[in-house]
């Protein structure tokens, strides 16, 4: 798995296995009546201190970063660049630069193959690339437009990599599964493959939504949109979208009542505990919310975040049920009771996605990107 340990279909398992049960590391701990407990003491998190790595200076935030396995690893531009690391972020080198190109996502299947998401023109100024997703086979180096048909989608903001299993001719295969949506600014399209990206669909996604920000699949069937309810930001709802059927159908499962939010980023610590950050523009309203759902996304609640109206929210990353972080454009918060209650952390303005990546020695790295790239080490 390119950023998050390897997610099992359980379906697939329970058929092969006569019902034995099995989850990958980041899998669901529990069931609907007991959540899952943290994996993380309180003292192993106030122990870990963040780390700014040595990254080229840019001028505002940079949006994604990946990970294949623990040492390699990649982040982008809204110039185009990509970097590479080969030693778990301590040294980074441009691999490659395709001006006019945004990156705005991207997804590691191994340390050579992954995908590129290009926010697409029309939104940023002196974005010029209608390309709207890449593929890499050398680590990055070259990139291959995904041939999608002769369909259209304007832009990527995000990219979900899966690995699973499925069944065939009796045996348990692996499966890569490949699903990116967007865009800010609408109109809302996603691409997705069920085959590690041998042969695409796109979905068009008007019917449901205007904008997408993030997207999460648990399997083939089951995933969820961050979303906006409109491309004008003045009138839009935050919304969080479900799909039972692959992506053919969508329901709302969370909206806002407020104008001038969109749900910008998701994190799943489990299969049934999730958390959104709701994006707003409105700074007459200084009360700031995230989302949380104990249910696998069929309902949500709004909890309190901070009180200041200029307090943007951007990335959020969970690294159990309890323990996580959310960046803003003050600077990031952290929580330690399941998003009760925040309080500052050292994390710079802007850091706009967060990535759990499990380490050989059973540590936990955590990493942050936006204006600047941060580590976080969590030792067992």
């Amino acid at each position: 798995m390119p950023y998050r340990a390897v997610r099992i279909s359980l379906l697939a398992i329970a058929i092969f296995c006569g019902g034995c049960a099995a989850t990958g590391d980041m899998a669901a701990k529990g069931t609907a009546d007991a959540p899952a407990a943290p994996e993380f003491s309180d003292a192993a998190i106030a122990a870990a201190a963040w780390r700014t790595l040595p990254t080229e200076a840019f001028r505002g935030k940079r949006d994604d970063i990946s990970f294949a396995d623990p040492r390699h690893g990649w982040y982008g531009t809204g110039q185009g660049d990509l970097f590479a690391t080969g030693d778990g972020g301590e040294s980074w080198a441009k691999i490659s630069s395709h001006p006019g190109t945004f990156i705005r996502a991207l997804g590691f299947v191994d340390a050579n193959t992954g995908f590129i998401g290009n926010i697409g023109p029309g939104y940023y100024p002196g974005v010029t690339d209608d390309v709207p997703l890449y593929r890499t086979d050398d680590g990055g180096k070259s990139w291959t437009p995904v041939d999608l048909g002769g369909a259209h989608v304007a832009g990527i903001c995000a990219i979900d990599v899966l690995k699973t299993q499925s069944i065939y001719q009796g045996r348990l295969e692996p499966r890569t599964i490949i699903s990116a949506a967007g865009r800010v600014g609408g109109p809302a399209g996603m691409i997705r493959s069920l085959d590690g990206g041998r042969s695409w669909s796109v979905i068009d996604m008007g019917p449901w939504t205007s904008m997408i920000l993030d997207v999460h699949f648990f399997d083939a069937q089951t995933g969820f949109v961050a979303a906006s309810s409109a491309s004008d930001v003045k009138t839009a709802n935050a919304q969080i979208l479900m799909t039972r059927d692959g992506g053919a159908h969508w329901s709302e499962v969370y909206r806002a009542d407020r104008p001038g939010e969109l749900i910008w980023k998701m994190s799943w610590p489990t299969e049934r505990i999730g958390y959104g950050t709701v994006m707003s523009y409105d700074q007459d309203n200084p009360h700031k919310v995230v989302i949380k759902t104990v249910d696998g996304g069929l309902s949500w609640t709004e909890m309190p975040f901070v009180e200041d109206g200029k307090a943007i929210e951007l990335g959020i990353g969970f690294v159990d049920a309890d323990h996580g972080w959310v960046g803003t454009s003050l600077g990031g918060y952290q929580t330690v009771d399941g998003g009760v209650s925040w309080t500052k952390a050292a994390i710079p303005i802007y850091a706009n996605k967060f990535r759990v990546v499990p380490q050989a020695d059973r540590s936990t790295a955590v990493y942050n990107i936006g204006t600047e790239v941060q580590m976080l080490a969590i030792e067992p």
